[in-house]
């Protein structure tokens, strides 16, 4: 061959592969891959059968723990829909992203997971509840589509806003329109550009209504109060006072009691009815998340897809006489999270046990995609307490505070360590405490039965533990805590408009 045939020869294979490089789209990049971020809302961490729930058979969730990483011990900071959503997006605590009740918008130039990846080329959508910002419907940034609707949204035949359009009823079960978007959404991908998709699930959120192929997939299951309701004398009588209110196992359950306050043995019967539903509602998310795993296998997308499934919170399901959360006790600040990634697991799928918080949620997926992180936020990615578990967080604070809306919670400030955890009840007028406080060792006593603030042998776990929750709030940003005054357990009903 000639100098010249070899010379034009090698040119066209340089030339070749220069066009290969420039034109590769980048999902098709190790380092680039898609994310899929199943949100739902009020889901307890024990409310899957990966979980170990006697009841419930969630196979396509299990799959996502059998084929990926099951987060033992996954906590949000705020157990309230609104600040625990803009901790997920931010990474950061309520008191720094400001977010504090559920009737505030995210701050419209604040930085965001969604933000980011938008920047950096990613198409992203959100389906579903968005709930910040009760009465907006209208698109958020960060998302080239986006699809919610006011308030909490109905199990059937919401109002759905679709990119600002104006809102328009949707037929159907609200799981299966979303999941039906999502999947309409995905198919117009030109998938020149990874993707980022949120789905806001509103199951398992009151008020429980399974779809008909669910409302009756529990009925011969037996539910009972839990112990822990009638054993209130070493807690705080404030729960004692809950009883009787919307947010305690006498009151209406929401809508499931229609004469209340109840409390006969035979009011049980309303409680198990409210249990059940809950749990149908769950069956059709296992659907969804099923139809989704199996377009993204049907696409040849699933291994290069970030696929997580979480709560934005957890549940009371009348633990110590209590429904709903805001507390900080473990149903209430528990959360289920799993991803499937495999990328992330190359030794396979593993039970993680180190305490993760929602704030890591956006440093870990940033973190996953390349991207550039957010910059002085709480939370860090995951990608350390896998390669150097000795690294990883032992402790951390949770805080609430009080609402005149929800009058049936005191403010709370709490410190979890990996044994420990210590409440206390700050009444917002910088005296002492007037609730008394609540110590478990969740070694031995993971249910938080026994409260031990009280007992002498355990004052200087009590000591140390309050002087690490001020250390913990410090460092987080907060010099003054500041809070509403706690107005004391209310009776009343909140307005209907914000249930």
């Amino acid at each position: 061959m000639s100098l010249v045939a070899t010379g034009v020869r090698w040119s066209l294979t340089f030339f070749t592969l220069f066009v290969a490089l420039t034109l590769v789209p980048p999902s098709a990049g190790a380092d680039r891959p898609n994310v899929i971020v199943m949100l739902c809302d009020d889901i307890r961490y024990d409310a899957l059968s990966c979980a170990g729930h006697p009841y419930l058979k969630t196979p396509n969730i299990d799959r996502l723990a059998d084929q990926g990483l099951y987060f033992e011990n996954m906590f949000c900071t705020t157990s309230l829909c609104s600040p625990s959503r803009a901790s997920i997006l931010s990474g950061l605590y309520a008191h720094a992203h400001g977010v504090t009740n559920n009737f505030t918008e995210y701050p419209e130039q604040l930085a965001s997971f969604p933000l980011r990846l938008q920047d950096e080329g990613y198409e992203t959508a959100y389906i579903g509840k968005w709930h910040m910002g009760e009465q907006n419907d209208q698109p958020r940034p960060g998302f080239d589509y986006f699809v919610t609707h006011k308030g909490q949204g109905k199990y059937f035949d919401t109002e759905f806003n679709i990119n600002g359009n104006g809102a328009k009823v949707v037929p159907g079960y609200y799981t299966t329109v979303v999941t039906d978007m999502a999947l309409d959404w995905l198919d117009k991908q030109k998938r020149d550009n990874p993707f980022m998709l949120m789905i806001g699930q509103k199951a398992p959120h009151s008020f429980y209504l399974p779809e008909e192929k669910y409302e009756h997939a529990f009925d011969d299951v037996e539910v009972n109060y839990p112990h822990s309701s009638f054993h209130l004398q070493d807690k705080p009588k404030w729960m004692q006072q809950r009883l009787m209110t919307w947010h305690g196992i006498y009151g209406p359950l929401f809508d499931w009691r229609k004469e209340f306050p109840n409390d006969k043995a035979s009011g049980v019967v309303d409680f198990a009815n409210m249990v059940r539903a809950y749990w149908g509602t769950i069956l059709s998310v296992d659907d969804s998340v099923g139809r989704l795993l199996a377009y993204l296998t049907e696409t040849q997308q699933l291994d290069n897809t970030v696929f997580v499934f979480m709560g934005d919170n957890g549940l009371l399901e009348g633990e110590n006489g209590m429904v709903d959360k805001r507390t900080a006790h473990e149903p209430s600040v528990r959360v289920p999270m799993l991803i499937r990634y495999p990328a992330l697991t190359p030794d396979g799928p593993k039970r993680v046990k180190g305490q993760v918080l929602t704030l890591d949620v956006a440093p870990t997926l940033l973190d996953l995609c390349g991207a550039k992180p957010l910059e002085n936020i709480q939370g860090k990615s995951i990608r350390l307490l896998l390669e150097h578990p000795d690294q990883w967080r032992t402790s951390w604070f949770y805080h609430y505070n009080y609402e005149k809306q929800f009058p049936f919670t005191p403010n709370v400030r709490a410190i979890r360590t990996d044994r420990w955890k210590y409440i206390r009840y700050p009444h917002g007028d910088g005296k002492p405490d007037r609730h008394m406080a609540e110590l478990y060792d969740l070694n031995q006593d993971p249910s938080e039965r026994v409260n031990l603030s009280q007992q002498p042998e355990h004052a200087e776990v009590v000591q140390q533990l309050a002087a690490e929750l001020d250390k913990l709030m410090q460092a987080a940003g907060i010099e003054q805590d500041t809070m509403p005054l706690d107005e004391g357990i209310g009776s009343e009903l909140p307005d209907e408009s914000i249930r």
